[in-house]
C-alpha cells in the first residue's frame, strides 16, 4: 500500500483499526520524499537534519501519529529554524511554537526536515530562498506560490501528509491554488503566533496546507485557540470543524464581489472559476454581485504595512545574538557586513521600503494613510456580510508562472496577491480549494472569505464543493 498517498484522515482511521503502524507511514513518507524531492526541492538541509522530531515530552494517543512538515519560519526546539535565509544559519531555537506543542500533545510527528519558502516569507514564488527555488509538482519548470512554496508542493507531491504554512498577503492560499490542495488562513488570533518568526505582525497567522477539507478541518482543531503567550490571540471558544463538513449550501448567500472580475484576470481563470460559482449555484446556494470598492487599494496599502512592520521585526537581526556573524574592526561595520551578506536582495528592498515609510516626514503621508484605508476596506467587508453568508473569488488573477519569469520584475510579483491580501488587511478567514485546470494542465484555485472566526462556513461551502466535484483527487505525475 502506498501509504503516502492517503489523507491524514484516512491514515488515522487505519492507525484506530491496527492495521497500520506510525513507523510504517513515517517510512513510506521518507522513502516518497527520497525518491521525488530532488525535482521538487519541497525540503531543505535534507542532508543534516533527522526526518522525526521524537515526542519525549509528550503523550502519543494511538488514535494520531500522523507526520506533518513545518515551514521553516515556525519554530522547532533543537532543530533548525532558518527562515531558509543566510542570516539565520545554524539558528536552532530553544522551545517550540505554540503550533508545534499542539501538535505533539496531538501526538503527531513533526518532520526535523523543514519546508522550503521564500526568505522571511518575503515573496509569492518561493524563488527567494537561500536553498534554491521550489518547482511546482504539476509543471516542474513552473513555480510552487510563495511564500509556502515548500509547503504546498510538499503536500501536493505526496511528499507530505500535511502541513503548516504562514499567510502574510496570500501565502498559504496562493501556493495552494498553484498546487491544487486546501489552504487556509484562519482569522486574525484564532492560531497562536507564538514561535513563528515574524514578517508582518498584524498580518501573519499561521495555518492548514492539505490534501481535502476534512484534513483541514482536523489540522484547525489541533492548532487552534488562546495562547496567553501571544497577546493577539483571541479568547473564543474552538468550535469542532469537523461538523461543519456537510454537503450542503442550500440557502447559504454567496457574494461575488465584481471587482475581482475585471480586465487583467487570466481568461482561462475567470472561466473555471466562473464554473466553479455555477457549480454552488446548482447545488442549492443564492449568488449575487457585491463590491468592495477599496479593493483597488489592497495592494499598495499592503505593501506600505507589510514592509514597515517587516522593517521593525528584522532589525532584531544583526549577527549579535544568534544566526550570521561577519567579524569586522568594529560594531558598525559588523552590522552592515553581516546583513549585507545575510539578507537577500527581496529582503534588502523590502526592509528598505518599510524604513522609508516608517522615517521623519513620511510616516504620516505613507504608513498612517494606509492604516486609515485599511479600515475603510475592513468595513468593506463588513457591509458585506451583514448581508451575505461568505464571498467567492479567484485565489489568482493567472495560473502558476514559470521560474525565473517575474523575479526581476517586484511589482508584477506583487500583483499576484491582489486577490489575497484584502484577507490579511481585515483579519478575515480565507479559504483555496482546487475547482479545475487550465488547458495546460496548471491547477486553478476558488477562494472563500467569511466574516472574523467563521471558519465553519468555509467548511461547510468547500466541503461541499469538493464532495461533488473531481478536482481533489486529481494527482500530478511525477
Amino acid at each position: 500500500m502506498e501509504l503516502y498517498k492517503l489523507t491524514a484522515h484516512e491514515l488515522i482511521d487505519l492507525l484506530k483499526d491496527k492495521k497500520v503502524t506510525q513507523q510504517e507511514i513515517l517510512d513510506c513518507l521518507i522513502s516518497r520524499v527520497g525518491s521525488v524531492d530532488s525535482k521538487i526541492n519541497a525540503y531543505v538541509r535534507k542532508d543534516t537534519v533527522s526526518y522525526p522530531i521524537p515526542n519525549t515530552q509528550y503523550p502519543i494517543p494511538t488514535s494520531n501519529g500522523i507526520p506533518v512538515s513545518i515551514k521553516d519560519n515556525i519554530c522547532t526546539e533543537g532543530y533548525n529554524t532558518e527562515c531558509c535565509s543566510r542570516i539565520l544559519e545554524g539558528f536552532k531555537p530553544p522551545y517550540d511554537a505554540t503550533v508545534i506543542a499542539k501538535l505533539k500533545n496531538a501526538g503527531a510527528l513533526i518532520l526535523g526536515l523543514k519546508t522550503n519558502m521564500d526568505e522571511f516569507a518575503f515573496g509569492s514564488s518561493t524563488e527567494n530562498s537561500c536553498f534554491g527555488p521550489t518547482h511546482n509538482p504539476w509543471d516542474l519548470e513552473r513555480v510552487p506560490g510563495g511564500s509556502s512554496g515548500g509547503s504546498a508542493a510538499a503536500v501536493a507531491a505526496d511528499e507530505a501528509v500535511w502541513a503548516l504554512g504562514s499567510d502574510t498577503g496570500g501565502s498559504i492560499r496562493q501556493p495552494a491554488s498553484f498546487c491544487s490542495i486546501v489552504g487556509l488562513k484562519p482569522t486574525y488570533g484564532r492560531v497562536s503566533r507564538y514561535g513563528l518568526i515574524a514578517f508582518a505582525s498584524s498580518l501573519d497567522q499561521i495555518g492548514p496546507l492539505t490534501k481535502d477539507v476534512t484534513d483541514s478541518a482536523l489540522l484547525m482543531n489541533i492548532i487552534s485557540g488562546k495562547d496567553n503567550r501571544d497577546s493577539t490571540s483571541v479568547d473564543m471558544p474552538v468550535p469542532d470543524y469537523t461538523r461543519s463538513l456537510y454537503n450542503d449550501v442550500k440557502g447559504i448567500k454567496i457574494g461575488m464581489p465584481k471587482e475581482y472580475f475585471v480586465e487583467g484576470i487570466d481568461p482561462e481563470v475567470k472561466k473555471i472559476v466562473g464554473e466553479a460559482i455555477d457549480k454552488l449555484k446548482t447545488l442549492g446556494a443564492e449568488l449575487k454581485e457585491v463590491s468592495l470598492p477599496h479593493t483597488e487599494y489592497a495592494v499598495p496599502v499592503y505593501y506600505i504595512i507589510a514592509t514597515a512592520e517587516a522593517s521593525s521585526n528584522l532589525a532584531r537581526f544583526d549577527g549579535v545574538q544568534y544566526g550570521l556573524r561577519v567579524r569586522d574592526k568594529n560594531i558598525i561595520d559588523m552590522y552592515k557586513k553581516t546583513r549585507g551578506r545575510g539578507f537577500g536582495q527581496e529582503a534588502k528592498r523590502r526592509v528598505i521600503l518599510g524604513t522609508f515609510a516608517l522615517s521623519h516626514g513620511y510616516y504620516d503621508a505613507y504608513y498612517l494613510r494606509a492604516l486609515k484605508v485599511r479600515t475603510l476596506i475592513k468595513q468593506d467587508f463588513d457591509k458585506v456580510f451583514s448581508d451575505f453568508d461568505c464571498i467567492v473569488t479567484p485565489t489568482s488573477p493567472t495560473p502558476a508562472f514559470k521560474i525565473g519569469e517575474k523575479v526581476n520584475d517586484p511589482l508584477k510579483m506583487y500583483l499576484s496577491d491582489i486577490y489575497t491580501i484584502s484577507a490579511n488587511l481585515a483579519g478575515i478567514p480565507a479559504i483555496s480549494i482546487p475547482c479545475g485546470f487550465s488547458k495546460k494542465n496548471l491547477p486553478v484555485g476558488l477562494q472563500i472569505l467569511a466574516k472574523p472566526f467563521n471558519e465553519e462556513m468555509l467548511f461547510r461551502v468547500a466541503y461541499t464543493y469538493e464532495q461533488n466535484t473531481p478536482w481533489h483527487k486529481i494527482k500530478p505525475k511525477l
